[in-house]
């Protein structure tokens, strides 16, 4: 792969990482209709506020969370034969959206709402901030709001199994910030999820120049690169617990599946003369971060799926196609059939348990 200089390799940063007890799940029955995401939270647990109803399968949530301190967007995409007073629970997926976007993205930008009208699981797409980093802040050791992972892991959680008829089956996946936040969600909260998808994210926060390239990110969304997780060398314990290398050994009994472009160069699904961006080379930082992760899982004998596939962009197509490709392990860990029309990749195992789709 050709070099590219520091300057255009932090400019990335902005596209790839920019990947409390809850009260019951009841709407308020008059909610005012000043209430509007990003507002300050309301006084009191963590609740839903207001419901808005998109299509007989789309409902976004409005929550009041004292975790992220506003109230916050979560979407749902609900399964045929769902309501509030059903007499069973669904399983549930979890989608994670990148940096720079938000909790829409993955029904504005894919299929995904189509692609699952048959999936019998609850579908979920929480807001995560836009350089929020699936993270409780660190905040110079004082803690507080933002509290992602608090908010997604707690009170997301349990509002929808309060209210919503979610079961304990759990998947989660995620893209680029959101890849990071799935794999470390299911290592930082072991028995949570049965399955992880990561597509193009950062799985590996302490290789080296990776934290530089995770506080340029915050900076680039105007935030202070300290904030998220401290001094990467002063408050090494604290990036440490938030690093999925590290906490690789809790992924143990969880499907795994990792995927990646290697450069950033153009691919099979961009469109002919598509101008390079620097953002294109996510691609080669999460492949460098994604075999690190693979390489300690085959150490610990965790079975896991490495898809490298060489050229392609940071883009939406590649991230559509990764979680179609992962789309079966999904349905097994959540124990169900069909749902979906893209075949798996075969891979071919190697020692260790880890299973490669690398084309060279």
């Amino acid at each position: 792969m050709r070099s590219r200089p520091l300057s255009a390799l932090l400019a990335l940063a902005t596209a790839l990482l920019v990947g409390a007890s809850a009260t019951p799940a009841v709407a308020d029955p008059t909610p005012p209709k000043s209430y509007a995401p990003g507002q300050k939270a309301l006084p009191g647990g963590a609740r839903v506020v207001s419901e808005r109803r998109l299509s007989p399968r789309m409902l976004d949530l409005l929550i009041s969370s004292p975790s992220t301190g506003k109230l916050t967007p979560v979407r749902l995409l609900l399964p045929e034969g769902w309501s509030k007073t059903a007499q069973r629970t669904w399983p549930v997926l979890y989608l994670l959206h990148g940096g720079a976007d938000d909790y829409t993205s993955w029904t504005r930008m894919t299929d995904v709402a189509a692609y699952t009208a048959k999936l019998d699981a609850i579908v979920v797409m929480p807001e995560a901030g836009r350089a929020g980093n699936y993270t409780d802040w660190h905040n110079g050791g004082r803690g507080g709001t933002p509290a992602w992972a608090t908010f997604h892991t707690d009170e997301v959680r349990r509002l929808l199994e309060l209210g919503y008829r979610a079961g304990t089956r759990r998947a989660i996946a995620g893209l680029s910030m959101g890849a990071y936040g799935a794999i470390k969600y299911a290592a930082r909260y072991p028995g949570m999820f049965r399955f992880a998808g990561a597509y193009s994210g950062i799985l590996a926060t302490e290789l080296p120049g990776i934290p530089a390239v995770i506080m340029n990110a915050q900076a680039s969304e105007k935030q202070d690169p300290l904030a998220l997780w401290g001094d990467p060398l002063r408050d090494r314990k604290v990036w440490a617990a938030n690093d999925p290398l590290v906490l690789a050994p809790n992924l143990k009994g969880v499907r795994i599946y990792l995927s990646s472009g290697t450069n950033s160069f153009n691919g099979p699904l961009d469109p002919p003369g598509s101008p390079w961006h620097p953002a294109h080379l996510g691609e080669p930082l999460s492949a460098y971060t994604a075999k690190a992760l693979s390489k300690r899982l085959k150490k610990l004998g965790i079975p896991h799926t490495l898809h490298l596939y060489g050229n392609g962009t940071h883009t939406w197509p590649y991230w559509t196609r990764e979680f179609k490709n992962s789309y079966p392990m999904i349905l097994s860990a959540l124990g169900l059939r069909g749902g979906g029309t893209a075949p798996v990749p075969s891979p071919t195992e190697t020692s260790g348990g880890d299973w490669r789709l690398d084309p060279g």
